[in-house]
């Protein structure tokens, strides 16, 4: 399980070095790809597998599961992280996000997510007081 918030640095060739606490998670490959609001998402090469599968149940016939999927899987990169815990963003995929220098990386249960640091700064402040005064369960048996 992912958990916590890193502030790591994009370096000039577009690679950012990965919290020490996620590499063994992440050390037999990972995959890369967009996320919702404008973050990207990193998951374990075997949670992906499974995601992966569990995708192909959605009927080709649904237009939304199709384009869903199309945007979700067409930006996706696999990877492996080098011995420094280093792994490369590519281009596309930081510009979707939006990424410059300052990255804010945060765990987020089966995933971790990337985040360019000031919308992720933008975002939280937003959320904070939303989670705070939530008086409703938002998922069912736990929250």
């Amino acid at each position: 399980m992912f958990l916590g918030t890193y502030e790591p640095k994009l370096d000039d060739k577009g690679r950012l070095i990965l919290p020490a606490k996620y590499r063994d998670q992440l050390a037999d490959g990972l995959v890369i790809t967009r996320g919702q609001e404008r973050c990207l998402f990193v998951f374990p090469m075997e949670e992906f597998i499974r995601m992966q599968e569990q995708a192909r149940q959605a009927p080709l016939s649904n237009r939304e599961s199709r384009n869903y999927l199309r945007v979700f899987l067409s930006g996706a990169a696999d990877q492996e992280p080098d011995r420094q815990g280093r792994i490369s963003v590519p281009a596309n995929l930081r510009d979707y996000a939006g990424l410059e220098r300052e990255l804010t990386v945060i765990g987020a249960g089966n995933r971790v997510e990337i985040w360019d640091r000031a919308a992720w700064a933008a975002f939280l402040a937003e959320q904070e007081q939303v989670f705070a005064e939530r008086d409703e369960e938002v998922i069912p048996g736990v929250l």
